[in-house]
C-alpha cells in the first residue's frame, strides 16, 4: 500500500470520526417538537381565551408537562448541549488551517489547494 493511500484512508476515518462527533453531540429535537405541538393544541383551542391561565393549562395537560420538562432540561443546561458541535467544527476548523483544509459544521472534511 503506497503512502498516498495510507494517508487517503487515514483522511477518511478521520472524517468519519468527526462526523460521528459531531452528530452524536446534537440533542434529540423530540423534546422541542412535542413542546411546540401541545403548544399548538392550547393556543388553537377556543376555550383558551375564556377561561383563566391556570385552569387552561390544566387541561392541556400535555403542553403543561412538555413546557415543565423544557424548562427543567435547560436548568440541567441542555443549551450548552445545543452550541457544542458548533464549538467543536470550529476548533477543529482552526487546527485543520495548518494542514490547508477545513470542515464544514456537520464535519465533512473540506480540502483546499495547497499554496504554490
Amino acid at each position: 500500500m503506497s503512502l498516498e493511500q495510507t494517508a487517503c484512508e487515514d483522511l477518511k476515518a478521520f472524517e468519519r470520526r468527526l462526523t460521528e462527533v459531531i452528530a452524536r453531540l446534537r440533542p434529540a429535537t423530540v423534546r422541542w417538537r412535542s413542546t411546540c405541538w401541545g403548544a399548538w393544541l392550547w393556543l388553537a383551542d377556543p376555550l383558551t381565551t375564556q377561561q383563566p391561565f391556570l385552569h387552561s393549562l390544566l387541561n392541556h395537560y400535555f403542553f403543561s408537562i412538555a413546557a415543565l420538562v423544557l424548562v427543567l432540561l435547560f436548568m440541567c443546561g441542555i443549551h450548552r448541549k445545543v452550541i457544542a458541535p458548533s464549538i467543536i467544527a470550529s476548533r477543529t476548523r482552526a487546527v485543520l488551517k495548518d494542514f490547508n483544509m477545513s470542515c464544514d459544521d456537520t464535519g465533512k472534511l473540506i480540502l483546499k489547494p495547497r499554496p504554490a
